[in-house]
């Protein structure tokens, strides 16, 4: 091995919000350390995910980094749910003001990583061949980070513009008079639908199972709400950490089953008059736990959808099926539903005319071919363990972390250091907890910075989890999510995608015992002195 490869303390995979965070903190403790990232520039998903549409489902107010109060009181969010140009627009501007980029370098994807058990450290290596070394490896992957393409055969054979929407082109794309296809009605799908309908000439919707969506309610910040938001950022942060996901949101002490039916209606159509997820994590405490009140609620949500749809016949389509509400991860959406009252959009369910191919000219299916100008991929990511399944991660003795996921429940401690796995320290790894993304990373980072701050205090270079450590905190994982009525359903959240081999069963790959509650297992940890950890 070549003695010029770059050594660093710490390797960052990763330049999104989890990166940035990092970097800004192991800055602190006077590191040497580097971040490398996929892509051309800073963003992570907000970089990636430049579909029509695309925005935050919780308050941009809540979303943003809060390790700064200079930070907090100079930006203005634009809208209560900011659309992706103006959250990269926020990243931008976080990465210049703390000039986050001169420990970073771009266009560098990390395709393999091997633990050299004697000498104590990883070596990365990238797609361009490039290697570096790090005695950490600190991953930001993000959860939704790998896009997956249908298996469907012909996908290279269409001869107009075809892109996933996790991938979407960088210059602008005018559907202006053209006929566009989207396969796919999950979450970016939902977002994309009725901003694509506005100017396509024709849009035709090809669905396998709808989706549960609940409207967003998005609006601009007007001065004196944004004065007003100013002036409460401690109030609001501390209200994102009493709840369970770190939403402003929390579920209402309530039961479903104990209202009468015109409190449930009352209280139902205020939650979905109001704006972000109220009516999903707001709920009646035993919606999304209780099978007799989750069928209340789904009666209530499918009577919506056939309000504002006037086929009768495709608002029943457009009703789930095969999974009640809110048990999956809700979309937001603004104006999802009306696009398909529009004489431009069509909606084509695959279920009863499946998709047989790709063609040069569009989608073929069992009764025609649609023709097609542009083909938009919605068909989802390879959740949680996907980014890193895409990187050759290799422990001691050549054991693969790919394969200790593939057929089992992965065994982490916290969801940062996988058994196994010396010096691997993960940002929203499998069994963190899950919800408002960003306050979750900040915990999990502080988290691994006090962890290294630890270690370099007391000289130690290698730091492991114990194996009946990991053991227990994936009993912990589990018993927690056994009265989840969503532990149950195939998602990306439980680690399903029809369109990646192997991903057919329902894992659990989140810890859903709470935010607040994943924080004082973890403080508990700190302040004990990491004695679930192995050092040397």
């Amino acid at each position: 091995m070549s003695d010029d490869i770059p050594s660093y303390e710490a390797v960052v995979i990763g330049g999104g919000i989890s990166g940035m965070y990092l970097t800004y903190r192991l800055r602190e403790l006077g590191m040497h350390f580097h971040v490398f990232e996929a892509g051309s520039d800073i963003g992570g998903t907000w970089y990636w995910c430049r579909y029509p549409g695309a925005r935050f489902d919780s308050e941009s107010w809540s979303y943003g980094y809060f390790f700064d109060k200079e930070l907090l009181q100079e930006w203005d969010w634009k809208e209560h749910f900011s659309p992706q140009p103006d959250t990269l627009e926020y990243l931008n501007y976080v990465a210049s003001k703390y000039d986050l980029r001169r420990d970073m370098t771009f266009n560098a994807r990390a395709t393999a990583a091997v633990f050299d058990d004697e000498a104590n450290r990883w070596t990365v290596t990238f797609e361009d061949g490039r290697q570096v070394r790090g005695t950490l490896l600190i991953t930001g992957l993000g959860v939704l980070s790998a896009p997956t393409l249908p298996n469907i055969p012909g996908r290279d054979d269409f001869e107009g513009q075809a892109f996933h929407t996790a991938r979407w082109p960088h210059e602008p794309v005018s559907f202006e008079g053209k006929r566009v296809g989207v396969i796919g009605t999950g979450a970016t799908a939902i977002q994309a639908i009725p901003e694509i309908a506005k100017t396509a000439g024709h849009l035709s919707v090809f669905q396998r199972h709808p989706n549960w969506a609940a409207p967003l309610h998005n609006s601009k910040i007007t001065p004196e709400e944004q004065k007003d938001i100013k002036t409460r950022y401690d109030e609001i942060y501390a209200r994102c950490w009493e709840t369970v996901g770190c939403f402003i949101h929390t579920p209402d002490p309530r039961s479903a089953l104990d209202a009468t039916p015109e409190e449930r209606e009352a209280f139902w159509e205020k939650l979905y008059s109001e704006p972000g997820f109220g009516i999903w994590i707001g709920n009646y405490r035993d919606v999304l736990t209780d099978e007799r009140a989750n069928a209340l609620a789904t009666e209530f949500m499918s009577r919506k959808i056939k309000e504002r749809v006037d086929d009768p016949v495709i608002a029943e389509k457009l009703i789930p099926k095969n999974h009640g509400f809110g048990l999956r991860r809700l979309p937001l959406e603004s104006g999802y539903f009306e696009a398909y009252n529009r004489p431009n959009v069509r909606l084509v369910d695959v279920l009863e005319n499946p998709i047989e191919r790709i063609t040069p000219k569009g989608v073929q299916t069992t009764v025609e071919e649609h023709e097609l100008d542009i083909l938009v991929y919605a068909t989802g990511f390879d959740g949680v363990t996907g980014g890193y399944d895409r990187i050759d991660i290799q422990g001691p003795g050549g054991r693969r972390l790919k394969d200790d996921w593939k057929d089992d429940l992965p065994k982490t401690f916290l969801g940062v250091l996988n058994d196994g796995f010396p010096n691997l320290l993960m940002v929203l790894g499998p069994h963190t907890s899950r919800g408002n993304i960003p306050r979750h990373i900040e915990k999990i980072v502080d988290f691994n910075v006090a962890l290294i701050r630890h270690m370099r205090e007391q000289g130690y270079s290698r730091v492991e989890a114990r194996s009946e450590e990991a053991a227990k905190w994936l009993a912990q994982v589990v018993e927690v999510n056994e009265n989840r009525l969503a532990g149950k359903i195939p998602s990306w959240q439980t680690g399903v995608n029809a369109n990646v081999p192997g991903r057919q069963n329902i894992r659990v790959l989140g810890y859903y015992g709470g935010a607040t509650r994943y924080r004082e297992i973890a403080e508990q940890v700190a302040d004990g002195g990491y004695k679930e950890l192995m050092f040397r």
